[in-house]
């Protein structure tokens, strides 16, 4: 069979009433690959004046690099590095935490402009030799994020090397990130060139190894089994694979393959030791009562 299972996103609320849809962690299934978190952003539209309750206020991370990318809409980030960007549709902000960083998303051209925010949100787990890493931030478009054209897909590389191309995106494991377009009727293969594979269905419906995916749900595939994806329609289609690095634990927004280290590291929130985004400083999301 070449599907081991069907993930359905469930409704998670980020605070303020942005509501998510989480794929990763599933219980069944925590990670694909590195990839140890999944968040489908929306489709919300976004009226001018929306209240800065919808932000996603300063938090912490560790051990993990976050990856978010934006089909429509745009948000602005800021982190205790001292980097200000706003991401924008196509765009890849790669944000590793490593030993410790905060950040900030603000929902400032929305609140200005009015906005469809639609886009995905991941998180990678760093291997145990780069968990304590320095903090780094990277923002990538346009060449950064190699694009292909074919038999009714448009693709992009998002992070990692497939079928030749290799993105901008500074990875730490062996892994493969794409946001693939469909035209209705369009087919196209999944690699097997990593071991581990899913594929999440972000609007539209496709079939994949003679199963239906509708919307909102992710296939994780069986390993080195040749897999089609085909379009029922028009249909967007993120495809990731990877390297397994090997069992990690989360607490609230941290990573580690220590227990110990996530309780360091939610007591440092606690008090307050982490530094706040540059500009961004005077409010944080407390840590949730276990």
């Amino acid at each position: 069979m070449a599907i081991e299972r069907i993930i359905d996103r469930r409704t998670h609320d980020l605070g303020g009433g942005f509501v998510v849809g989480r794929v990763l962690p599933f219980h069944a299934r925590r990670m694909v690959g590195p990839f140890i978190f999944f968040d489908h952003l929306g489709p919300l539209e976004l009226a001018p004046g929306i209240p800065r309750d919808l932000d996603v206020r300063p938090h912490p991370h560790i051990g993990l690099a976050t990856v978010t990318y934006l089909y429509s809409g745009r948000i602005t980030h800021r982190d205790s590095l001292g980097y200000a960007q706003e991401i924008r549709p196509g765009e890849v902000n790669w944000m590793v935490a490593g030993s410790g960083i905060t950040h900030s998303e603000r929902l400032e051209y929305a609140r200005a402009h009015g906005a469809d925010m639609h886009g995905i949100q991941a998180w990678v787990a760093l291997p145990v030799a780069d968990e304590e890493s320095d903090p780094t931030f990277g923002h990538h478009e346009g060449a950064d994020l190699p694009e292909w054209h074919e038999d009714g897909v448009r693709g992009r590389l998002i992070a990692g090397a497939i079928d030749g191309m290799r993105a901008a995106v500074r990875t730490h494991s062996p892994l493969a990130y794409q946001h693939w377009d469909m035209a209705a009727g369009a087919r196209r293969s999944v690699t097997t060139a990593y071991p581990e594979r899913a594929v999440y269905c972000a609007s539209g419906e496709v079939e994949v190894g003679g199963t239906t995916l509708a919307t909102g749900r992710m296939a994780v595939l069986e390993s080195g089994e040749a897999v089609d994806v085909i379009a029922r329609g028009p249909a967007t289609v993120m495809a990731l694979a990877g390297e397994p690095i090997g069992e990690r634990f989360l607490l609230w927004n941290f990573v580690s393959s220590s227990k110990d280290r996530l309780e360091q590291a939610a007591e440092d929130w606690r008090q307050q030791r982490m530094k706040l985004p540059v500009g961004d400083d005077r409010e944080f999301i407390p840590m949730p009562a276990r």
